[in-house]
């Protein structure tokens, strides 16, 4: 089952969710939809990659299954272990009411369905209906994990030895996202769809603004995205995000501001920046005023 019918399909259902993508990127989700192939997302922190998972998702209904990448992630992490708790306790249950057989008799058992624990991937591949997997970050994991996913980005099934091999009846909807701090294996690219995600341009960091803030006007909401881009052009340690620049937009709006003047910046800054460091550059440059001490 298809998740879009068309290009112009995809981008009205992202856009529907509040997610604005130009054509290319339309075009990259829809070919990996119709296609059945993973698409993988490079670019700058920040630029709303993994918002895109979440967008297909909220789009079309589908279930989103989050894997999140960080050093020392595990084959049992990623993809499925036994309850070693829950074994154990059967063991103990067995030994205390049968004969010194008892391994023989309740190994199967222990090793069977009620056992196990399902850890994002496996939990993709048996879902049953639309699934959209989002593998997040996937730069940080140990470059062992790549070769996990290699597999299972093949075939979409996965083995295991006690119960055989698991076929997803339905393949996932696999978004992977890279920071680019390590290079990803070209095996693994050539099975995947690219597309380079950077910052949107003034006009669609506007037109996203005003779509998830739909009570911010346009006079304001281009005073934020003018802000935001010329603190992106700063030497910052993290540049705001695209998801920053909204919460920017609705916290200004929250407090009852219609117009960002250097106070309402500079009494808002936290909203947007996170690093102290960040904020004395952007405070500097800028010229905005100091936090007033009461």
């Amino acid at each position: 089952m298809s998740l879009f019918a068309s290009v112009d399909d995809a981008r009205d259902k992202l856009a529907s969710t509040g997610y604005l993508v130009d054509s290319e990127l339309a075009t990259v989700v829809f070919l990996g939809d119709a296609m059945g192939k993973p698409v993988l997302l490079e670019g700058p922190a920040g630029t709303g990659k993994t918002e895109l998972a979440k967008a297909v998702a909220a789009g079309t209904g589908a279930t989103l299954i989050r894997l999140q990448c960080y050093e020392g992630l595990d084959e049992a992490r990623a993809l499925y272990e036994w309850n070693y708790r829950k074994q154990l306790l059967r063991i103990q249950a067995a030994q205390a009411t049968t004969e010194d057989g008892a391994w023989d008799e309740i190994h199967d058992d222990i090793f069977s369905e009620p056992f196990l624990l399902e850890r994002p991937l496996l939990a993709a591949i048996r879902h049953e209906g639309p699934v959209v997997l989002l593998i997040d970050e996937t730069d940080k994991a140990d470059v062992e994990v790549e070769g996990l996913l290699l597999e299972l980005l093949s075939d979409f099934q996965v083995t295991i030895p006690e119960l055989g091999t698991i076929a997803a009846s339905q393949r996932p909807f696999v978004v992977l996202t890279s920071n680019s701090t390590r290079e990803l294996s070209e095996a693994l690219k050539r099975r995947c769809l690219h597309a380079q995600v950077e910052y949107p341009d003034a006009a669609r960091e506007r037109a996203i603004v005003r779509s998830r803030v739909p009570e911010v006007t346009e006079v304001l909401a281009e005073q934020i995205v003018r802000a935001v881009r010329a603190m992106r052009a700063l030497d910052l340690r993290k540049p705001p995000s695209v998801a920053e620049t909204i919460d920017w937009a609705r916290a200004v709006e929250a407090l009852g501001h219609h117009d960002l003047t250097d106070a309402v910046a500079g009494q808002t800054l936290g909203v947007v920046l996170k690093n102290d460091m960040d904020k004395a550059t952007v405070r500097d440059r800028l010229r905005l005023p100091a936090p007033s001490v009461s």
